[in-house]
């Protein structure tokens, strides 16, 4: 066993050029006793980024519920029965206000989400109005829109747009159970019109959809093998919402979270890789461990699109715990 972990771990070196993971390699990093791999991923992470900083991100619905999709965990779909008020897309000014606000508690990106299966060409110039105006306050803009055309990607560009979010959520072998209203094939599009465009992709996955550790590994390659692999990597554990098909799905184990996450950081050495959706219900151990394994970026504010995120002073409290701050601060 140690002569097989000792491989793994060598094989997990970064190359020269990227690596090409296939599922299988993925998932013998995932069943790597836990101390070799946290170990394997600190040493990855220390190799790039700061090991006590983390980019701090606000996350703003800016149209809420009435999405024709109907993605199986979500709150927001129409075909889903929750008790989510659906919402027009909001005036410019409240959008920048609320980002100018997430500047003032230490955010550096500002994440607008709207809850479409694609733009209207009328809503599309709206959004760019807000991320001219948002990146005038000196943020780092992303939009989460739905599918993107080249053509509106294009014109988000020109408004200034650095990242956009568009989660590939599982693996392929998974996606048709979860998902019915769009291919894997329209995500894949959807970031190549992104990345055409020369906007930088922020791209991960939900895990805790009753995936399997196999489906795990293939979501993971999906992204490292992606040209190049995003530089935004979220997490998401499942939050189970009542009304929607998920809303019984088993729990994933913690442990397997925090694997998760430091096999993205072992596999995408450069990203950042954030922890997401479902951070609510960790405990401020499982936190850490994610940390530790090489999560350094979070959602920061008290609402993640239409469920809850920790309080920015319970965040501020366990940084200071740990000793650790926002990237932006010099240490």
């Amino acid at each position: 066993m140690q002569n097989q972990t000792a491989e793994v771990i060598r094989s997990a070196a970064p190359a020269a050029s990227p690596q090409r993971w296939s599922v299988a390699e993925v998932e013998a990093l995932l069943k790597l006793p836990f101390p070799d791999l946290m170990y394997r991923a600190q040493q990855v992470h220390r190799e790039h980024f700061d090991p006590n900083a983390l980019q701090l991100s606000t996350l703003l619905s800016i149209k809420t519920g009435g999405c024709s999709e109907d993605c199986g965990y979500c709150s927001q779909s129409s075909v889903n029965a929750t008790d989510i008020q659906n919402q027009k897309l909001m005036e410019v000014e409240a959008v920048v206000a609320a980002a100018r606000a997430a500047r003032e508690n230490g955010a550096t990106r500002f994440c607008m989400s709207a809850a479409w299966r694609e733009p209207c060409d009328r809503d599309l110039e709206n959004v760019a109005r807000m991320v001219s105006e948002v990146r005038a306050l000196g943020m780092e803009t992303c939009a989460t829109l739905g599918m993107l055309s080249e053509e509106h990607a294009a014109q988000l560009r020109e408004a200034g747009l650095d990242y956009y979010n568009h989660n590939l959520d599982t693996a392929p072998e998974l996606y048709g159970e979860i998902i019915t209203t769009r291919t894997y094939q329209d995500r894949l599009d959807t970031l190549e019109h992104v990345r055409s465009a020369g906007i930088s992709v922020c791209s991960g996955g939900i895990v805790g959809l009753g995936e399997n550790i196999t489906q795990r590994a293939a979501l993971i390659a999906q992204l490292a093998n992606l040209d190049p692999y995003p530089d935004s990597v979220p997490i998401n554990n499942l939050v189970k919402i009542e009304g929607t098909p998920l809303a019984e799905a088993p729990d994933l184990d913690p442990l397997d979270f925090v694997r998760t996450i430091a096999v993205a950081r072992i596999t995408m050495p450069k990203a950042y890789v954030r922890l997401s959706a479902g951070r609510e219900q960790m405990s401020e151990a499982v936190q850490t461990l994610c940390f530790l394994a090489g999560a350094n970026s979070i959602f920061y504010g008290e609402k993640l699109l239409t469920t809850g995120n920790p309080a920015e002073d319970h965040d501020r409290v366990l940084m200071k715990k740990l000793g650790m701050y926002p990237l932006t601060e010099k240490h």
